[in-house]
């Protein structure tokens, strides 16, 4: 699936993605599960890394429980 691809499902421009993808960009609730299903995925898998970075004095199990 292409970016184009992926912003056509979900109804949001191509550059939308592009930004997503590289973090620019903070999805809605409703556009990150919507990307999410579509890459038959889930928000949290997607966006795990974003996440671990945004706490970086947490340890693992503290992320885990968030």
């Amino acid at each position: 699936m292409t970016q184009a691809d992926l912003a056509g499902e979900v109804g949001v421009t191509r550059q939308t993605v592009i930004a997503v993808e590289a973090g620019d960009y903070a999805p809605s609730v409703y556009l990150a599960l919507a990307i999410a299903a579509h890459l038959g995925s889930t928000v949290e898998q997607l966006f795990e890394e974003e996440l671990d970075a945004d706490r970086p004095g947490l340890s693992s199990n503290q992320k885990a429980s968030l």
